[in-house]
């Protein structure tokens, strides 16, 4: 089994989800690379913060909330929320009002988000609103920003709370850009947490269309907050093809689904 590095870490990430831990040997057996390289791959994860490394392996680090803090998920599945992200910049049309959701590919898309005219950006990402202000400041298109006011939490960068879904209450907004912890057909587009999820409800009911931006890896995955039903999202742009498992679902077929 030969694959690139990247997609080496994220199999082996799955694994780990799947089972609660990993082997080397055989890791190095599945792959058909040396002990070595599994044993770097495991540390470069552990550095991350992703697993924690015991002898002849590793396990499943803990998180309070269920999910590692922002600034560490980022390095993964990178390569594919950047393709997401480039993509989903394409739906954006001159004079939209847009908002867009906390999380790691949102803010990769917010770096592909040029050469737009007029457009209205609400966000309650930190990040989101840090790079959408250098390519204003760059004008790399033009409009108006706003970050949504509310309660600051400092692990996952994001500004939540009733305040900001108050505000949120206020527009009208015509394409909601979210993301997921989750994506599965029982249970729909689900959170890790429980402010955030309930600010992104706001987003959904606010928005005329709702198009969702997740990696293959959240497939099959349900976490903590329900955000909303498959049902009520009119487009996903995802890394691979529409799932086999989804095909006999009638309703599910009427999603505009977007390979990046």
């Amino acid at each position: 089994m030969s694959i690139l590095p990247e997609e080496r870490k994220n199999e082996i990430l799955n694994e780990l989800k799947r089972n609660g831990k990993v082997k080397v040997i055989d890791l190095a057996k599945q792959f058909n690379v040396s002990e070595e390289t599994i044993r770097r791959d495991l540390t470069l994860l552990e550095e991350n913060g992703l697993l924690k490394k015991v002898y002849g392996g590793a396990i499943k680090t803990t998180f309070q909330s269920g999910e590692p803090p922002f600034t560490q998920r980022t390095a993964v599945n990178q390569e594919a929320k950047i393709k997401i992200g480039k993509k989903a910049a394409e739906l954006i049309s001159d004079g939209d009002v847009i908002v867009i959701d906390v999380g790691t590919t949102t803010v990769e898309f917010a770096h592909f988000i040029q050469n737009r005219k007029n457009i209205t950006i609400l966000t309650n990402s930190i990040p989101v609103s840090s790079v959408l202000t250098e390519s204003l400041n760059q004008n790399k298109f033009t409009g108006e920003i706003l970050l949504l006011g509310g309660q600051i939490d400092p692990k996952q960068q994001s500004v939540s709370g009733r305040l900001t879904e108050q505000m949120l209450n206020q527009f009208n907004i015509d394409k909601a850009f979210i993301s997921a912890g989750g994506v599965s057909i029982q249970n729909g587009v689900s959170n890790y947490h429980l402010n955030e999820t309930l600010v992104s409800r706001t987003m959904v009911d606010v928005s005329k269309q709702i198009i969702l931006l997740t990696d293959h890896s959240k497939f099959g995955v349900d976490t903590f907050c329900k955000v909303c039903s498959l049902e009520k999202v009119d487009v996903i742009v995802c890394d691979q093809p529409f799932p086999e498992a989804w095909k006999d679902h009638s309703k599910l077929n009427e999603i505009d689904w977007i390979e990046a």
